[in-house]
């Protein structure tokens, strides 16, 4: 337990900064604003790049990990979609719907790939570069046409939806740093050095624009509807998965890294997804700061226990 809360520690500590600045030092939105874009379209796509690129995944067992994070996601997804007809009757409107949606199975890489570095080094970023790889993609595409299904006033049309997701710099990046891994294409040393230094900086900023996203009024009496995203992703998702793991026979440090995969909480882009595509986004910034609280709780627990058991 200690190993694993030593690993976590910083990770919620830079998130801790990002609220504290973001009440002190940093005040004005377009600062953050101006931070959040350079993260999610510059900083963290040269690091799901480079990571997929160093990532030795010969040395990885990529079906095992990649599917029980891949089908993890797969079924919460469906279940929040069957879950549908029941939560319109809740007085459940179609916006709110999609931030559940997004609070259940979208995942917060930067927790993600902090911890798993802090927890196993490189092999621990081949092992989430993998996660990147099953789930990004997937969570993205389904995010984009909940949100176009549900949200929107009028549908939007499979070419709108289609356009949507080719923009995602993060698809991109997942599919550029994986082509260059399997085809071993070599890269100047100059790339490898502008984008280690890129890397680096995009998870501690990250972690800050997440804790300066958070919101933390309401969490005394939480929605309906919040309650709901937390119990999916917290609780469910993480044994889904590691259950999953465990059917395919993984074992070990791949274990752990499912365990922390599944477990973080939501990513804080979803709440940029939510405002630019009309979901209820003042829903998911509870979500957002819900999970991220009680995961500093549940993620040790869940990652102690795996551990012990693998």
């Amino acid at each position: 337990m200690a190993v694993v809360i030593s690993a976590l520690l910083p990770v919620f500590l830079l998130i801790v900064l990002g609220f504290v600045l973001r009440r002190s030092l940093m005040r004005l939105d377009t600062q953050w604003h101006g931070l959040e874009r350079l993260t999610y379209y510059v900083l963290f796509p040269t690091l799901l790049i480079q990571t997929l690129v160093k990532a030795d995944l010969s040395h990885v067992p990529v079906a095992g990990v990649g599917g029980a994070l891949l089908l993890s996601a797969l079924a919460v997804s469906l279940l929040c979609l069957a879950l549908w007809p029941i939560l319109s009757r809740c007085n459940i409107d179609g916006p709110a719907f999609t931030s559940i949606f997004q609070g259940a199975t979208r995942w917060q890489t930067y927790v993600a790939l902090a911890v798993a570095g802090n927890l196993y080094g490189q092999n621990g970023l081949a092992l989430a570069s993998v996660a990147m790889v099953a789930i990004i993609p997937l969570v993205n595409v389904l995010s984009v046409w909940v949100l176009a299904h549900y949200a929107s006033p009028e549908k939007q049309s499979v070419r709108a939806i289609v356009g949507t997701v080719v923009k995602n710099p993060l698809i991109w990046a997942c599919a550029i740093g994986l082509t260059v891994n399997v085809t071993q294409i070599p890269l100047p040393k100059i790339w490898h050095e502008v984008a280690e230094a890129l890397g680096r900086s995009s998870l501690g900023i990250g972690l800050l624009v997440t804790g300066a996203g958070l919101h933390l009024e309401g969490l005394l009496r939480p929605r309906l509807a919040a309650s709901i995203a937390v119990f999916l992703k917290l609780a469910l998702m993480p044994v889904l998965a590691i259950a999953l793991a465990l059917w395919f026979g993984i074992t070990g440090s791949s274990l752990v890294i499912v365990a922390v995969c599944s477990a973080v909480p939501t990513s804080s882009s979803a709440y940029v997804m939510a405002r630019q595509m009309g979901g209820d986004a003042p829903l998911l910034a509870q979500i957002i700061t819900l999970q991220t609280i009680l995961a500093a709780i549940t993620m040790p627990i869940v990652i102690a226990l795996v551990s012990k058991g693998s």
